[in-house]
């Protein structure tokens, strides 16, 4: 009779006696499946209780903290609603050549092998063996002899999955592949979102270099003035001297953008799997808007974000890998089976073979290995509480980005709006300040003034114009995009 030690798990191995059918005389059929039932229930007393997973703290908000008012869901494509058919291409040039994606794609085709692996332990296998053997040994006379043995084989074996061991392993694999499937969509995601941001940036950086073009140019006029008017003795040398400097100061804003729009245009190429070089322009800044998103509730986030599908799949591979890990500390149950020929002749194993076969089965029972197995359950009980933690901060990581997003679409809506305000009130600065001057009621200090802020005023509108457009991309991002949990 075997005793269970439940102090201790271990594994009967190589090197170690099994139990197998046909080294153990029993009297009868029944006794020996009596015997095989006592012992497994037996060793079932070695088993590990599951340990409780955390105590769970994410907790659901009803509403989101900012509301953009009434708009249209967010749907696969959204990049198609900035009516920009370049932007449109570039995104669909980024998903199918960006090396992030690719990579990812790679270890999703890592993990489907991983699946099929996990998949074939579940089955029979079966191998074959042929080959001569010249071997010297003892005959039953005492005397060496030499001989050539001529054989082949063919071995079959199973493992009856008793305890579910196996299974489990499978269910963790498949959970690992969807797991990185929603890796791969998150990536898709963020890589679109990326190029979309990218290219909406370099079209604000193209229009400030349009408009600090257009102002060089006026700056170019207002210092022939100026140089025309000292000339003919009408203004003073510091009027010219301030026409001069502030017509230099406008011409180093435009190096400072062109380098700005060549560096923008290779992170793009990158994001689309290129070498550097020039990006395609499409609509101009001023031409783009983005429709209004209506972000739905936060509950519908835990269907509409890949990265949470991801980190919930892990906690369903972790807690599979813990089931297996626990199994391991009970017996598992191994067919096997053999048929084959031996000759000491070719000839011999042509016409007239020794035909040789076996059929068997062992239990391989958990014994002594000094805690290893126990250790390992323990170590996949942390594991799979790692996996809830993390996916606990994936939700609320993705409720403060849609939320981050809500309000950044709500605050520089309204920054865009007071910064056009500002603008209109600049240029009319501007137009009293240059009626005065050129009239002589004022020096030229005073339009100089009202341009620099009239110039200030107009950069700012295009900033957050582009900026208001990029925050749209990032609420498209932090809702999903349009992705849906798949449907198993």
């Amino acid at each position: 009779m075997i005793a269970c030690a439940r102090r201790r798990g271990g594994r009967v191995a190589a090197g170690v006696s099994t139990v197998t059918a046909g080294e153990i005389a029993l009297p009868s059929t029944a006794r020996s499946a009596s015997l095989f039932v006592l012992f497994a229930l037996c060793l079932a007393g070695c088993s590990m209780p599951a340990p409780k997973p955390p105590a769970p703290t994410l907790t659901m908000p009803g509403t989101w903290r900012t509301n953009v008012g009434p708009g249209a869901p967010v749907e696969q494509g959204w990049w198609q609603a900035f009516h920009d058919p370049e932007l449109n291409a570039i995104v669909t040039r980024a998903l199918a050549n960006n090396n992030d994606i690719r990579i990812a794609q790679s270890r999703l085709q890592e993990y489907q092998a991983r699946l099929r692996i996990a998949h074939s332990a579940q089955s029979p296998t079966l191998t074959a063996s042929a080959g001569p053997t010249r071997a010297r040994v003892i005959n039953a006379f005492g005397q060496p002899a030499e001989a050539t043995v001529f054989a082949g084989s063919v071995q079959a074996a199973y493992e009856i999955d008793v305890w579910g061991r196996l299974a489990a392993t499978t269910e963790a694999a498949r959970a690992d592949l969807e797991s990185q499937q929603g890796l791969a969509d998150a990536t898709a995601l963020s890589v679109a979102a990326s190029a979309a941001s990218s290219y909406l940036n370099l079209r604000g950086l193209d229009a400030q270099l349009d408009l600090a073009r257009a102002t060089l140019q006026s700056r170019e006029q207002s210092l022939k003035l100026a140089r025309r008017q000292f000339e003919v003795g009408y203004s003073s040398r510091l009027e010219l001297s301030q026409a001069e400097a502030e017509y230099r100061a406008t011409a180093a804003v435009v190096p400072q953008l062109e380098r700005a729009i060549a560096q923008q245009e290779n992170t793009l190429s990158i994001l689309l799997g290129a070498n550097p070089g020039p990006i395609p322009r499409g609509a101009a800044l001023t031409a783009l808007t983005a429709p209004a998103i209506t972000p739905g509730l936060p509950s519908d986030l835990l269907r509409r974000r890949p990265d949470i599908r991801q980190a919930e799949r892990a906690v369903v591979a972790a807690d599979r890998n813990l089931a297996a890990a626990r199994d391991q500390l009970l017996p598992s149950l191994r067919l096997t089976g053999s048929v084959g020929v031996q000759a000491y002749s070719i000839s011999q194993l042509l016409h007239s073979p020794v035909q040789l076969w076996s059929i068997g089965g062992s239990v391989l029972a958990p014994l002594f290995d000094a805690g290893r197995l126990r250790a390992q359950a323990a170590i996949a009980g942390t594991v799979r509480d790692r996996a809830i933690y993390g996916y606990e901060g994936v939700v609320r990581n993705a409720f403060a980005e849609v939320d981050n997003a809500l309000v950044s679409v709500q605050r520089l809506r309204e920054q865009l709006d007071e910064a056009i305000a500002r603008e209109r009130a600049a240029a009319e600065v501007l137009r009293i300040a240059h009626n005065r001057y050129a009239n002589g009621y004022a020096s030229y200090l005073e339009e100089l003034d009202a341009q620099r802020n009239h110039f200030s005023a107009q950069t700012s509108v295009l900033q957050l114009r582009a900026s208001l457009l990029a925050a749209h991309v990032d609420l498209y991002r932090a809702l999903g995009g349009g992705w849906t949990t798949p449907v198993r």
